[in-house]
C-alpha cells in the first residue's frame, strides 16, 4: 500500500510502502482514502510529541475523507459505498496518509454529496476542535460576546464561524490581510494581533471584556485572558493555560474523535454555514512539502494529500 510517513520518530517524511490493510474488526470500517488532512498536529506525531498508538515505519495522518470499502459485522448506519469523513486517534493501524485507512465506525461521519472530499478531509480536526471549544468548553449562546485570538488559520476560522452560528458577537484577532475573509465568516471586528494593546481594544469595544475567549495562538492565552470579563470563560487549543484570575473558568482542549458530531458539522458545510476558504492539495509523494507548509503556516489555507 502506498503511503507517506516516517521510518523512525523524528525522521524525514517520505514515501513508504506498507502492507495492505488487514480485515476489519466488527466495529471498524475501511476507508478508500480520497483526501487526507495535513496539520501542525501531524508534526507532533512525527517528532514523538503525540503518541497515536502506532510505530515506525508508519503512515502519518489522523483525518481523511473517502468511500467505505468494507464494514465490520456490528457496524450500523454506514455501508460499503458511503461517503465519509473521519478523525481517529489513537490509531487502530496506520495513519490516514495512505491509500486506505482503518478506523472505528464511531469516529466516522457521513459526508454529504455537496461536500468535496478535500473539504471533508480538511474539515475533520479543525471543525471538531472548534465545536468542542464553542459548544462544550465555552458554552456559547446567542447574544454573548466571543473573542477568537488567532482567527486567521483554519481552526481559527472555524471558531469564528461556529461562534457566529450560535448567535454570538465575534471579535477576532488576526493579521490585517485576513480581516476581510474573517468578516465574511461572521466576525464583527478584526483586530491586528501584532499590536500589543489589542486586549485593551477588546475591553473598550465590549465595555469591560468578552463573555468568552477562544485562544488559537501558541502562548497566546495570557494575552487572551486579559480581554475576558470577570467571571467569564477561556478555552485554549494550545495547552498554555495562564494562572487563574478573576473567577474566569479556564480549559485546555485537545480534540476528541466524534463521528456523530463530525457528521453534523459536515452537514453545516453542505449548507455553506461552515466554509474553508482555500485548500491546497498535494500528492502523497509531496507530503514532506505539505507538512513543511503546515509548520510554517499556510495563511488560512487548508492542506490535504490526495492519494
Amino acid at each position: 500500500m502506498r503511503a507517506a510517513g516516517v521510518r523512525l520518530i523524528n525522521g524525514t517524511v517520505e514515501s513508504v510502502q506498507l502492507p495492505g490493510p488487514r480485515e476489519v474488526q466488527a466495529d471498524e470500517i475501511l476507508i478508500d482514502v480520497r483526501a487526507a488532512g495535513v496539520g501542525n498536529w501531524d508534526e507532533f506525531v512525527r517528532t514523538g510529541g503525540w503518541d497515536t498508538g502506532t510505530r515506525p515505519p508508519m503512515a502519518l495522518g489522523v483525518e481523511a475523507a473517502g468511500i467505505v470499502a468494507s464494514a465490520g459485522s456490528s457496524v450500523t448506519g454506514l455501508a460499503v459505498g458511503d461517503r465519509v469523513t473521519a478523525h481517529s486517534a489513537p490509531l487502530r493501524e496506520q495513519g490516514s496518509w495512505a491509500e486506505r485507512f482503518i478506523v472505528p465506525a464511531q469516529d466516522c461521519g457521513m459526508l454529504p454529496p455537496e461536500v468535496p472530499f478535500d473539504v471533508g478531509a480538511a474539515l475533520a480536526v479543525p471543525a471538531l476542535t472548534a465545536d468542542q471549544v464553542v459548544s462544550e468548553a465555552l458554552k456559547v449562546k446567542a447574544g454573548q460576546t466571543v473573542l477568537v485570538n488567532g482567527a486567521g488559520g483554519v481552526t481559527g476560522g472555524m471558531l469564528v464561524q461556529l461562534a457566529a452560528y450560535h448567535g454570538a458577537t465575534v471579535i477576532a484577532t488576526a493579521s490585517p490581510g485576513s480581516a476581510g475573509r474573517l468578516r465574511t465568516m461572521g466576525a464583527t471586528e478584526v483586530l491586528d494581533y501584532h499590536r500589543p494593546d489589542w486586549p485593551s481594544q477588546v475591553r473598550q469595544l465590549t465595555g469591560g471584556g468578552v463573555d468568552a475567549a477562544a485562544n488559537a495562538v501558541r502562548s497566546g492565552s495570557a494575552d487572551a485572558v486579559q480581554a475576558v470579563r470577570d467571571g467569564g470563560r477561556l478555552a485554549t487549543i494550545t495547552a498554555d493555560l495562564p494562572p487563574a484570575e478573576r473567577d474566569i473558568t479556564m480549559a485546555a482542549i485537545q480534540v476528541v474523535p466524534d463521528g456523530a458530531r463530525l457528521g453534523k458539522l459536515a452537514r453545516l458545510a453542505a449548507q455553506d454555514a461552515l466554509v474553508i476558504s482555500s485548500i491546497r492539495s498535494y500528492p502523497l509523494a509531496q507530503a514532506d512539502e505539505a507538512l513543511t507548509r503546515a509548520r510554517q503556516g499556510a495563511g488560512g489555507a487548508a492542506l490535504v494529500l490526495t492519494p
